[in-house]
């Protein structure tokens, strides 16, 4: 069940202290981690603008009546913070039925957009907040969460529950994962970033898009069938790290730009936010949408892009692999209209992203064994195949890109042909290790800089780079500005 618990004033009054002192100790760590620079939100990224939500305070554990009966074993409860977008609206709509019912384990949701689930998810796990047993979490958060000590290690787990098949993972998804062999989140869906596109509108124009194409190809095409009625592309605009962050990161470092340098040791070196190349991506990027995107692209993000997009507002939109099943799910409005290319490039060979929404398991929680069992299920083989049969849109509309069992799996394969090979070549496309043309501080990232200080500096930039989409800032003071921001955690 899911109603609001949390208001947005209460972590106003939280969220200034208590995230700086989260973000200083994943960056300088104990006696003992002192070298510790953190970092895989993508969200990737890929989530919109759900509200602040979550079931009821229901008490757990067992009946205080008058003793003469003990509780059964399944009236637990455990509370979750997920990422507002479709996947996860699908399963905290099916666990009532699929998991609830099973093991009398009550899931107390709390649904955000992805800032205010970073944010509050650092707050909860970092500074030892104690409100959630289990939180959703990506590549940026789990390594650095895991070598700070704030969630748990979830081999041992998966050591004693061999139906879960840990070694069904996709190894890349697996290795986002982990730190120092350790798994640190266990992953619900994954995804790279791509090209989506109205096959349909393109060859009324005449235009066909290369299966890898150019960044100018596609902001040629976007041009030329750009109308009133709908918008040539969608491009994220609203401010996050990983909201616009994700989206113009892989722009910039395809542009060969980057947002700092990096010192011999892997720390952060000079900000490199003036630097041409930054500029140029900046330029071509906010371009583009005044000539071709969506109306109001400064409050857009996954979820407004795929609004437009499903309501035949726009022809293309760029952003993460994981829309491709909701397009092409059963009760899609636009499914069998779209094609799909690799995210777009300029001087490098590949620019997609590589993330995975997941869930982990804080070190503060009461009941770990509880939250094992709902987050073993959810990122199960079995869930996969329950949600396959259970869901409106059918078999397209599960969650992908994590197990290779769902990849040879006959009813997933008929329904996903669109999309299902060009998701694991995005994927394996996705240039982890060397995502631009210059090295980049702490550890690999495409979407994100992989140092806990990104998470601060790119929220606080993009909002920079929002007012330029949105017209009330120019270019030039907006650069400035940020160049100052990024200067602030030189070393």
């Amino acid at each position: 069940m899911i109603e609001s618990r949390h208001t947005r004033g209460r972590w106003r009054s939280l969220l200034a202290l208590l995230l700086a002192l989260a973000l200083v100790a994943a960056a300088c760590g104990s006696d003992d981690d002192a070298d510790e620079t953190g970092g895989p939100e993508d969200t990737s990224e890929d989530s919109g603008d759900a509200d602040t939500t979550d079931a009821t305070d229901e008490e757990d554990g067992e009946d205080e009546g008058d003793g003469e009966e003990s509780a059964p074993e399944g009236d637990r409860s455990i509370n979750v913070a997920i990422v507002g977008n479709p996947q996860m609206e699908d399963i905290a709509e099916l666990t009532p039925e699929l998991f609830t019912a099973e093991t009398g384990i009550e899931v107390n949701y709390t649904v955000l957009d992805e800032q205010k689930l970073r944010e509050i998810t650092t707050i909860d796990v970092g500074a030892g907040g104690g409100e959630f047993d289990a939180v959703m979490i990506g590549m940026f958060e789990a390594p650095q969460f895991g070598q700070n000590g704030w969630i748990l290690d979830l081999n041992e787990f998966a050591a004693d529950t061999p139906d879960w098949n840990v070694d069904d993972l996709i190894p890349a998804v697996r290795n986002g994962l982990s730190y120092e062999g350790g798994l640190y989140a266990a992953p619900f869906y994954a995804e790279s970033s791509h090209l989506m596109y109205r096959q349909d509108v393109l060859d009324e124009a005449g235009l066909t898009m290369p299966d890898a194409p150019t960044w100018d190809e596609v902001a040629e095409i976007a041009r030329a069938i750009d109308t009133d009625e709908m918008a040539g592309i969608c491009l994220r605009g609203k401010p996050g790290w990983g909201d616009l962050g994700a989206s113009f990161t892989t722009v910039l470092n395809t542009f060969g730009g980057t947002w700092w340098a990096a010192n011999d040791d892997g720390s952060i070196g000079a900000a490199q936010v003036d630097q041409p190349e930054f500029r140029e991506a900046v330029e071509f990027y906010t371009t583009l949408i005044a000539d071709a995107g969506q109306d109001d692209a400064a409050n857009a993000s996954f979820n407004e892009c795929l609004s437009l997009y499903q309501n035949n507002e726009v022809a293309m939109w760029y952003d993460a692999t994981v829309a491709a099943g909701i397009l092409e799910a059963d009760d899609s409005p636009v499914k069998g209209l779209n094609n799909y290319a690799l995210a777009p490039t300029n001087v490098t060979d590949a620019s997609g992203w590589l993330w995975a929404w997941s869930l982990a398991i804080p070190a503060t929680t009461e009941d770990p064994e509880t939250a094992w069992e709902y987050v073993s299920w959810a990122t199960s083989e079995e869930y996969i195949n329950a949600a396959g049969e259970s869901l409106p849109g059918g078999w397209a509309q599960v969650p992908p890109g994590t197990r290779e069992s769902t990849y040879a799996n006959e009813d997933y394969l008929a329904a996903s042909e669109a999309f299902a090979q060009k998701t694991l070549d995005s994927m394996l496309a996705a240039p982890i290790d060397d995502p631009g043309t210059t090295p980049r501080p702490g550890l690999p990232g495409v979407q994100y800089v992989g140092v806990p200080e990104f998470q601060d500096m790119a929220t606080r930039c993009t909002e920079q780079l929002s007012a330029v989409i949105g017209g009330s800032v120019s270019i030039d003071d907006a650069i400035a500005d940020c160049q100052t921001i990024a200067s602030e955690f030189s070393q």
